[in-house]
């Protein structure tokens, strides 16, 4: 399904039911204030896709080396003492959440 939303004035849609999609500050923006959900009518996220995803450009993520600066070496005796203060732990996904996600639980 193709969804296409047309603003009557900036900020508001002409269906009430689409109050919560707004247009961004930046031009060519919209803005949803709660969860989107693709295939599933409970988001528990902020988006969730149950389904493939097929993106035609990047994707951009907090620790993508694109988005720094200032990296350096460290010492890395220093950062082996840290790793040895680190809680380390096992765990098994819960069944509900592993059926859901189509996860294998053990």
């Amino acid at each position: 399904h193709n969804f296409f939303f047309q603003a009557s004035n900036p900020g508001q849609f002409e269906n009430d039911s689409d109050v919560l999609w707004q247009r961004g500050h930046v031009p060519e923006t919209l803005v949803y204030h709660g969860r989107v959900g693709i295939n599933t009518d409970a988001p528990d996220e902020a988006l969730v896709v149950c389904g493939n995803a097929k993106v035609m450009g990047r994707v951009m993520h907090p620790s993508d080396s694109r988005a720094k600066q200032n990296i350096q070496e460290v010492d890395t005796n220093e950062q082996l003492r840290r790793i040895t203060q680190m809680r380390l732990v096992e765990y098994d996904y819960k069944p509900e959440f592993a059926s859901v996600m189509g996860i294998k639980s053990a």
